[in-house]
């Protein structure tokens, strides 16, 4: 009985099915082996702001010639098919799933950098969202992503440190230097905020030109921060590449 149990073990182990190919997967994390190695994981990237380069580990000329306010951003992938489907499809169309299970991945790959080196840092700052949006959403995706990242890294999440004062439009869409002024008096800090000494990282789904990643690290380093990361989800290649 004991042999014939043992046969069976692969059977008997829970499945669920792919959320991009809908084959069977093992385990509780629906994605295949398969779909996980074919995902646009980020390897060739500046050693600061995860630009997609075509070398590791060095700045990029971007970094080089103007040195951003943050430390070190953290990104899994390129902002390719299919993470962008999935994450545009969990922002604007409420597919939770889909922000479950990159939010587990982005937290898997944040484990390994601090594993191989990566300062821990001290808390989790979700950016926030403007009111208008997130009324019109329901949710605030940076919020989910924090959350789990913070469950699987045993960090604490204060999602109220960081206020969005203004509802400006939307960032999508928009230029580098548009972004910037869209930016302008848009974020402050709760009083209740203590981030005097502390290294804190600034979690978002995806880091385009950097300005609101700057915005919120410049704010964060004026009231005494130490080291400020930006962890997200997915990093845009330069325009034209």
């Amino acid at each position: 009985m004991l042999r014939l149990l043992t046969a069976h073990l692969p059977w008997l182990r829970p499945r669920t099915q792919c959320l991009l190919c809908k084959g069977p997967t093992e385990g509780s994390v629906p994605l295949c082996h398969d779909c996980e190695a074919d995902l646009p994981w980020l390897t060739q990237q500046c050693c600061i702001c995860a630009l997609p380069l075509l070398t590791e580990g060095l700045p990029c000329g971007g970094c080089l010639k103007q040195p951003p306010p943050f430390d070190q951003v953290v990104a899994a992938w390129r902002y390719d098919f299919p993470v962008d489907t999935l994450i545009t499809r969990f922002k604007h169309q409420s597919r939770w799933p889909f922000g479950r299970l990159l939010a587990e991945k982005l937290a898997t790959h944040v484990r390994h950098a601090v594993d191989g080196g990566l300062p821990k840092p001290d808390v989790l700052l979700p950016v926030p969202l403007a009111a208008k949006r997130l009324r019109q959403r329901g949710f605030n995706q940076a919020h989910m992503i924090a959350d789990c990242l913070g469950k699987a890294l045993q960090l604490p999440v204060e999602p109220q440190w960081l206020l969005r004062i203004h509802d400006d439009p939307a960032q999508q869409g928009l230029d580098a230097a548009a972004r910037k002024k869209n930016l302008r008096r848009s974020f402050t800090l709760s009083p209740k905020a203590s981030v005097q000494g502390k290294h804190v990282a600034v979690v978002d789904d995806v880091l385009t030109t950097g300005s609101t990643a700057e915005t919120l690290a410049r704010l964060l380093k004026r009231a005494g921060a130490q080291r400020v990361d930006v962890y997200c989800l997915a990093r845009t290649p330069k325009p034209g590449r």
